[in-house]
Formats: structure tokens, C-alpha cells, sequence
């Protein structure tokens, strides 16, 4: 690891000044970060622990407004926190299958939104991008984990959160803090797709940080969140499906279908949201919408699996989100 520089501000404004430096780099609960910077992919000259700033920890649940999470919150936290078990049971549920104890102990909130990809060729210094002599190294390589919606390129990478899908499928916002002030945003326009080297894979602004997010009431909705993985512990899912769906009776009035996993940013499944709009909630209608949602896929060389997962993802999430068998 290379030698850095090391602060522990007391308030966000003094975060922020710290930040805007060149190379400076937020250090929260590390579980991320501090491996990269093992494998030199990571190399700023400064961390910026907000570990002692105050406001920036613990749950805070309004019934009329919500559930307001602090960004260093850990993610173990989030998962036997009271009050999101009894009012956000699919939340408890989603934070408490993140990786393994000793992770959800130390990862926190804003650490695990801001993650950076798990791609391999990210991981081994080849940028997000991950081209040589102006070639796709995914598209030629191993891309047996990578996109299958959103990727026409040049970004292949998928988005690593399994939370993120879930919070994005509830409506959530998030709270970010910099040199300009405070500003809150929808959950899901935090992310982008990068389209040219140096683009990182949110809208972050320089010098800014996130300092929370905000989940409005589930007031009735149907919810639930299905991950596929290899392994059902200490593995990363190769495909998430998470549903919110708004009934008027035994039909669907509004849902959304978010998938991770699969597209460099939390993907809104549209056609499969369509698809349930108005619909009677029955296995038929989960098995149209699981088909409606990867209607658009485009599977790379060794990724055509994946296809097959997000379908068989999406159905169990509204079967589950149903109360239906899958």
C-alpha cells in the first residue's frame, strides 16, 4: 500500500475543504476501499475519515415521513434496527443477507452505495473501461459476470449493490453534502453510466459526500427482494430482482422492478413494470412480467446465463411480493 496522508475531520464543512484537495479520498468503513488501495487500484494521497462527524450515524423512522438513514450507519445496524423491522421487514431482510457478519459490522450505508465494481479487470488495474490498444477487454475476455442490459458499451461492469435495487424500488432518496451546500436527489440518479475514461459511476460531485438517505412509508405496498447466487453466503449474486407494487385490489396499480447485478447501474426493468401495470397479480402475470424484463438483454460471449437468472429472479420476487409460490 502506498503512503498516504490521514484526517479525522470534526464537521462536514471541514470534510469538504479536506476533500476538494487533489487525491483525497472519503474512508468510512473501509471494507471496500481499503482493499483496493492494497491492490494499488486505489491511490490517493489523503483519507478523509468521517468516522466523528456528527449527524451522520443512526436510524430515524417518522411515520409520515419515512425512515431517514445516516450514511455511517453500518449495514448489521440497518438489519436489527427495530424499527425497520417492523415497518421495513424487506429491508431488515435484504441488509441482513449482505456478505458476512464481520462485513455488515464495519460496511456502512454510504460505503456500500458508493462501492466500487466488482469486475475483474477493474480490480487488476484496467480501469472501468477496462480497454486496450483502444479494444474491449470484456467484450474479448472472460465476461461470464458482466452486463446484459446497458451494455452497448464501452462500460460492461455491473453495478455490485445488492441493497441499492431494493432502496431504488422503494423510492428512496439520498442526501449529499459539498462545496456548494446541501442537495437531495432520487436514489436512483446518483448513478450513471460511464461513457469515457476518467467518468466515474455516479454523479458525485467533486468535494462531495453522501450524508443519508431517506426511504418514504411503505404505506401498503407489496415488496420484496430476490437474490440468485451460486452460494447463499459470503458470495456475490449474480442477478437481483426487487419489486414494490402498489394494489388497488387483486391489480396492480404502479410497480416497480429494479434489477441489480446485471447493467452498470441499478436497472429499471420499464417493460416488465408496464407489463404488471393494471394487471391481476397471478403467476401468470409475474411470468410475463419476468419476460418483459430481459426482453432488451444482450448477453455477451460467456454471460447468456444470466438471462435465465434475472427471469427466474423477477418471477420469485413478485411471487414472494405476491404471497404466491414461486
Amino acid at each position: 500500500m502506498r503512503a498516504f496522508e490521514y484526517a479525522r475531520p470534526a464537521t462536514r464543512e471541514q470534510a469538504v475543504k479536506l476533500l476538494a484537495a487533489v487525491d483525497s479520498t472519503i474512508l468510512a468503513g473501509g471494507s471496500d476501499l481499503l482493499g483496493l488501495m492494497k491492490d494499488s487500484v486505489e491511490t490517493p494521497r489523503r483519507l478523509v475519515s468521517v468516522q466523528a462527524i456528527a449527524g451522520l450515524h443512526g436510524i430515524r423512522h417518522d411515520p409520515a415521513a419515512g425512515l431517514s438513514i445516516g450514511a455511517l450507519t453500518t449495514v448489521d445496524e440497518l438489519a436489527h434496527d427495530p424499527a425497520v423491522q417492523r415497518e421495513y421487514p424487506v429491508l431488515a431482510r435484504a441488509a441482513d443477507h449482505v456478505a458476512g457478519p464481520q462485513i455488515r459490522n464495519v460496511a456502512s450505508i454510504g460505503g456500500n452505495l458508493c462501492q466500487r465494481p466488482r469486475c475483474w479487470y477493474f480490480r487488476n488495474g484496467f480501469g472501468l473501461l477496462a480497454t486496450r490498444a483502444g479494444r474491449s477487454m470484456v467484450v474479448e475476455g472472460d465476461n461470464r459476470y458482466h452486463a446484459i442490459l446497458g451494455n452497448d458499451g464501452p462500460a460492461y461492469f455491473v453495478h455490485p449493490s445488492t441493497l441499492v435495487p431494493l432502496l431504488v424500488a422503494l423510492g428512496a432518496t439520498v442526501t449529499l453534502f459539498g462545496p456548494r451546500g446541501e442537495r437531495r436527489l432520487p436514489l436512483a440518479d446518483l448513478y450513471r453510466i460511464p461513457r469515457r475514461e476518467g467518468e466515474r459511476e455516479h454523479t458525485l460531485a467533486a468535494g462531495e459526500m453522501v450524508t443519508g438517505v431517506q426511504v418514504p412509508p411503505l404505506a401498503g405496498r407489496k415488496t420484496w427482494s430476490y437474490e440468485v447466487r451460486q452460494r447463499q453466503t459470503l458470495d456475490w449474486s449474480l442477478a437481483t430482482a426487487a419489486v414494490a407494487l402498489q394494489m388497488e385490489g387483486d391489480r396492480v396499480a404502479e410497480a416497480r422492478v429494479v434489477l441489480g447485478q446485471v447493467a452498470p447501474i441499478p436497472w429499471t426493468a420499464a417493460e416488465a413494470e408496464r407489463e404488471l401495470a393494471g394487471k391481476r397479480l397471478d403467476a401468470a402475470a409475474a411470468e410475463r412480467a419476468a419476460d418483459a424484463a430481459v426482453r432488451e438483454a444482450k448477453p455477451l460471449s460467456r454471460n447468456r446465463y444470466k438471462i435465465q437468472l434475472t427471469r427466474v429472479a423477477v418471477k420469485r420476487a413478485l411471487a414472494a411480493a405476491g404471497g404466491m409460490e414461486a
